[in-house]
């Protein structure tokens, strides 16, 4: 069910929001329970608007924020790749939800996509408290994949620190071998040429789909050249090791960085399970609370399937993780 939020009520949600403009609201079932979904201006790059999507129960409740990042490599993916049945969980615990999207490489390069965070963080924080009641102090960055990787870079690139950050199945490294030399399982699969990879990419510089094109080419492509660090950060791993600094979380940990849960299948093909082992080890070095999570048996991608009891099991304990940070 769609329902147009009558014109008086979009006005009373944007007064005095100058910083972001709202696109449209809307009332939808997630999982069988109706919620307001308000899709946001968050920043414009050029003539290029950035979206995100606010989920939360119709109520006039101050509630704690999950700022979510989808996957999809830095490439791929879309703020409408949030999981129905997790929505309806962060929902049903007290949460708001805010799914952004992101400018995506090859287009744009790693720290422009970091700024897109930044920016995004700094929205929520001031229009978010106006536009859809949520506490600018109690905000937890959720990731998966690449959005994970985004989430543990948020545990240091972002000002103030969010209260928490969860990664499923992210990555603190990304100038290793993992990542800049040629995949074998992805070497298994039919081979991309270098052409074929960027007419797959397009012009579109935030995609309109989950995945599509450019993870079905493009991904495949830098993964079985090992080009991915080149072509997402613009440079060489190897030649100017030096420059991948910032972008690795896993060399930026203190003792000030926040809380982190850690999510991983032990059988992951496509991030390496090492990945978390390695943040979790620093986490520890560094005297950071911390938890990891590992799944064996599972892959990438695991918390799919929400139905498995295992897997919901598993996501209540990322709910009990954040009550522990973001509720009184």
């Amino acid at each position: 069910m769609t329902k147009i939020i009558p014109f008086k009520t979009i006005a009373r949600f944007v007064q005095n929001a100058f910083l972001c403009a709202l696109f449209i609201v809307s009332i939808q079932n997630i999982s069988g329970q109706v919620v307001t979904r308000s899709t946001y201006i968050y920043k414009t790059t050029g003539d290029l608007p950035i979206l995100a999507d606010v989920y939360r129960k119709t109520d006039n409740l101050v509630k704690p924020a999950i700022l979510w990042i989808h996957g999809g490599a830095l490439i791929g993916g879309s703020r409408r790749g949030l999981n129905p049945a997790q929505a309806e969980k962060y929902l049903n615990a007290g949460y708001t939800v805010i799914s952004i999207d992101y400018r995506l490489a090859p287009q744009v390069k790693l720290q422009q996509i970091i700024e897109d965070l930044q920016d995004a963080y700094r929205w929520v924080r001031s229009e978010g408290p106006k536009l859809f009641l949520i506490d600018p102090d109690r905000i937890a960055v959720v990731g998966h994949s690449a959005g994970g990787y985004l989430a543990l870079m948020a545990g240091f690139v972002l000002k103030p620190s969010p209260r928490a950050v969860v990664s499923f199945y992210g990555y603190g490294d990304i100038a290793g071998a993992w990542y800049s030399r040629p995949d074998s399982f992805y070497n298994r699969q039919p081979r991309v040429s270098k052409d074929e990879a960027y007419k797959a990419i397009g012009t579109r510089i935030v995609s309109d789909d989950l995945y599509g094109n450019r993870m079905d080419k493009f991904y495949l492509y830098t993964r079985q050249q090992g080009l991915w660090p080149l072509e997402v950060v613009g440079h060489d791993p190897d030649r100017e090791p030096a420059l991948f600094d910032p972008f690795c979380p896993l060399r930026n940990v203190t003792k000030d960085y926040p809380p982190a849960l850690l999510l991983h299948g032990e059988n992951d093909t496509d991030v390496p399970f090492e990945q978390s082992v390695l943040m979790a080890k620093e986490l520890e070095r560094k005297g950071v609370q911390h938890e990891l999570i590992s799944m064996p048996g599972r892959g990438h991608v695991f918390d799919r399937e929400m139905g498995n009891p295992e897997i919901a099991a598993t996501f209540d304990r990322v709910l009990k993780f954040l009550d522990g940070l973001l509720k009184p």
